[in-house]
């Protein structure tokens, strides 16, 4: 083993290389209709012929329910008789859909009383011929079990890529603190009572945060064959891009995979503000549990789930974890989604110089790390963040056409460039065509 973490007996490969193996499929099964997963209870078993009938449009990782210091986001309340209004874009369309709900955190169980899905008109309003309720093994209500994610029965709708559905959930009973996605980007709304059918959306008031939904699948078809999932901090759920727009770098790596010919895949963002790689973080629950403890629920147990792209670290090296110990952590990650089947891609860590985290002594921490990502062939293949996004006077800093203004996050540009930096041969399955 070396200083900088890789093995000296294995050759360094290009920065961008190719997959060492074929993608295997039918491996990470999903679940149906009121099939319940256990949070850190890995996939359930079931037919591959079921875990091939969908892709995952749409996914936001869970949280706790707490009070978060920035936005309008009431799942540290709870929620008691009161309807939320999720707004969620599609990486993927299709026919039919189904929308997972989720009480991954929730301490008690949540009576939902009634649901729904619809194309997005504006804002909370939606296009009134799309509305269609939800049920859950043929009604309309269900209770969600603490720490349990479930799917709702499939139900026919006209759901494009990169298009905007509303998923309504409505809550009788008093919720306690609820499963969320905060600083979303993204503007959702809440209403007191049943509104989960109202199409006028003038009910709603403003929320900040994805409550009691984390996905939204699509069925498979010849045109998205399976799913690419995102694992990241800040840099790859939101932050500092514009709200309401959909300019995450996942969003617009969906752009850029709906516009090839042929056989595609879906995007799933599996990025947590402030999220660490190894450990959860002493600030707030709402920054999310580890990476290495997250990855079933939000990774492996995503549908259609054929090859991940792991950019995370950088808050790591903000609290001084070394060099090896992020790498263990990868080494983990690596393990584990290799076990099921699945390829692995490594993102290089963005320059962070001049933000408010770095020192010489975690610059000296970020080069090893990212020297490591290049050259150590662990990875399926590698995409150059740091390259792409890299001043070209000083390689240590952001370029200042997509720096954020904080020296850590790129902007809209940023995290377009970001995508652009995505060899597209890593991604797709040509070889795999049939439906």
């Amino acid at each position: 083993m070396t200083l900088d973490g890789s093995r000296a007996d294995r050759p360094s490969p290009p920065a961008a290389m190719m997959r060492r193996r074929p993608l295997l499929s039918g491996l990470a099964l999903p679940l149906s209709a009121l099939l319940i997963l256990p949070v850190g209870g890995g996939s359930a078993a079931g037919d591959a012929r079921h875990w091939q009938q969908w892709v995952t449009g749409w996914a936001a990782s869970p949280v706790a329910g707490g009070e978060i210091p920035s936005g309008d986001c009431p799942a540290g309340r709870g929620s008691k008789d009161r309807t939320v209004r999720n707004v969620v874009f599609l990486s993927a369309g299709g026919d039919e859909v189904r929308v997972r709900l989720s009480n991954a955190f929730g301490e008690r169980s949540i009576r939902v009383g009634r649901a729904s899905v619809a194309v997005q008109s504006e804002g909370a309003a939606a296009v009134p011929a799309t509305l269609r309720p939800l049920t859950f093994d043929g009604r309309r209500g269900v209770t969600l079990p603490a720490d349990a994610e479930m799917f709702s029965d499939p139900v026919e709708l006209d759901a494009r890529a990169l298009s905007t559905l509303l998923v309504s959930v409505y809550t009788p009973q008093a919720t306690g603190p609820v499963t969320n996605h905060p600083l979303t980007a993204q503007r959702n709304f809440v209403a007191g009572g049943d509104t989960t059918l109202d199409p006028s959306g003038g009910r709603f008031g403003r929320a900040s945060c994805w409550m009691l939904t984390s996905g939204v699948d699509v069925e498979r078809s010849k045109r998205f064959t399976g799913t690419v999932v995102v694992l990241g901090d800040s840099i790859t759920d939101a932050a500092a891009t514009t709200v309401n727009a959909n300019r995450r770098w996942p969003d617009h790596l969906a752009r850029r995979l709906n516009a090839v010919e042929g056989p595609s895949l879906s995007v799933a963002n599996a990025g947590l503000a402030g999220n660490m790689l190894l450990r959860e973080r002493e600030l707030g629950s709402y920054l999310g549990v580890g990476a290495v403890d997250r990855l079933d629920r939000d990774v492996i147990d995503q549908s259609g789930v054929r090859t991940v792209i792991l950019l995370e670290g950088i808050n790591d090296i903000g609290h001084d974890a070394s060099a090896a110990e992020i790498i263990e952590g990868y080494r983990q990650i690596i393990d584990r989604t290799h076990a099921r089947g699945l390829d692995i891609v490594g993102g290089t860590l963005l320059p962070f110089k001049g933000s408010s985290m770095w020192t010489p002594r975690r610059q000296q921490t970020w080069s090893a790390v990212n020297r490591w990502i290049r050259t150590s062939g662990e990875f399926d293949g590698v995409v150059d963040f740091a390259a792409a996004t890299a001043s070209a006077e000083d390689p240590l800093r952001l370029a200042p056409a997509y720096d954020s203004g904080d020296g850590l996050h790129p902007d809209d540009t940023g995290t377009k460039a970001m995508a652009a930096a995505v060899d597209l041969s890593l991604l797709l399955p040509r070889h795999r065509t049939d439906a």
